[in-house]
C-alpha cells in the first residue's frame, strides 16, 4: 500500500521530493501510482485577493466551489466549470476548463503565475499576480496538462471575471451533425456573445448567455429568432455527458469547424492516457531526471 502524505506547506513538499529523489522513491500527486501519494488537501487557502485587479493567489488544494463561494461575496468568479468539484491544482495538472472556455478561455488563459516543486525538491516560481506580466519563463503554461509528472503545483495566481447578474440558456433541438454544424455557423456569424456553446448529443444544441439582465434578454431573444428553440437549464446534463466522453469524438463531422465546438474539451481528439510525445518526454526528463514523479 502506498503512503499518503498530506502537505501543509510548500516547504514540506520540497523536503518530501528531495528525500524521494535521494532514496529513489516514486511519488505521484493526487492519484495512485507512486510509493508515496501526495495530497494537497490541506493546502487550501486563499493567499491574496486583489478585487480591483480581478486577480487572486491561492494554494493548489482549494476546491473550485470553495473558491467561487468566497469570490462571489465580492461579485467575482473564476470562470472554470469542469464536472465534479476539482481543486485548482487538478484543473492545472489536467488542463480542465469545459463549457465556459468558449468565452473565457482555458485554465492556461486564466493562469497568471505559479509556484511549483520539482522532482529534486527545488521550489520554482514564474509569472506574477497581474494580467500584464512578463516575469520569467512561463512555467504555468508548461504545467497545464502535465498530469503531475513535471512537478507539484503548490500555488497559483489566477485571472478572475465579474460575476454575471443573470445567466440564461437557449436549447435548440437538432436532428443530425449536419444541422448542428449549420446552426453553429449561423451563431458564429451573428453579433452574439455566448459564454458557452455546446452539444448534448444526440439532439440538443445549448447556448449560454450571461451578464446584465437587459443585455442577456436582448441576446437570448436574438438567438431564439436566429436558431429557434426554447429556454432551458441543461448544463448539469451537459457536464455529465462530457465527462462520459473520455476524450473521444462522438461526431466527427463537426471537427471541420473546431472553433465552434471548443466549448467542450470532449470534442477534441486527444492522445491516449499515459502517452506523451517525444518532446514532452524530453521536457519531463529535464525537470525530473531521476524519474521521481510518476
Amino acid at each position: 500500500m502506498p503512503t499518503v502524505f498530506e502537505l501543509s506547506s510548500v516547504r514540506e513538499g520540497a523536503e518530501l521530493l528531495a528525500r524521494a529523489a535521494a532514496d529513489g522513491t516514486g511519488v505521484s500527486v493526487e492519484r495512485p501510482g507512486g510509493e508515496v501519494v501526495v495530497s494537497t488537501r490541506r493546502l487550501n487557502r486563499i493567499l491574496e485577493h486583489e478585487t480591483g485587479d480581478l486577480t487572486c493567489t491561492v494554494e493548489a488544494g482549494i476546491r473550485l466551489s470553495v473558491l467561487n463561494r468566497r469570490l462571489a461575496r465580492h461579485g467575482q468568479m473564476l470562470a472554470l466549470d469542469p464536472p465534479g468539484d476539482p481543486t485548482v491544482g487538478a484543473c492545472i495538472a489536467a488542463n480542465l476548463s469545459w463549457p465556459r472556455r468558449h468565452r473565457y478561455g482555458t485554465v492556461r488563459d486564466l493562469l497568471l503565475g505559479v509556484t511549483v516543486v520539482l522532482g529534486d525538491g527545488t521550489i520554482a516560481s514564474s509569472g506574477g499576480k497581474v494580467v500584464k506580466n512578463v516575469a520569467g519563463y512561463d512555467l504555468g503554461k508548461l504545467f497545464c496538462g502535465s498530469e503531475g509528472r513535471l512537478g507539484l503545483v503548490a500555488r497559483a495566481s489566477l485571472r478572475l471575471h465579474p460575476l454575471p447578474e443573470i445567466t440564461r440558456t437557449l436549447v435548440v433541438s437538432v436532428t443530425d451533425a449536419a444541422e448542428a454544424s449549420r446552426l453553429l455557423v449561423e451563431l458564429e456569424g451573428a453579433p452574439l456573445v455566448p459564454s458557452a456553446v455546446d452539444l448534448l448529443w444526440p439532439g440538443t444544441l445549448c447556448a449560454l448567455f450571461e451578464g446584465s439582465a437587459r443585455a442577456v434578454e436582448t441576446q437570448l431573444a436574438a438567438a431564439r429568432e436566429l436558431l429557434g428553440g426554447d429556454e432551458g437549464d441543461p448544463w448539469a446534463e451537459v457536464l455529465a455527458f462530457q465527462a462520459s466522453c473520455g476524450g473521444r469524438v462522438p461526431f466527427d463531422g463537426l471537427l471541420d469547424r473546431p472553433q465552434l465546438v471548443r466549448g467542450s474539451s470532449s470534442y477534441v481528439a486527444e492522445m491516449p492516457a499515459g502517452a506523451w510525445s517525444p518532446l514532452a518526454e524530453r521536457v519531463r526528463a529535464a525537470f525530473d531526471p531521476k524519474g521521481v514523479l510518476v
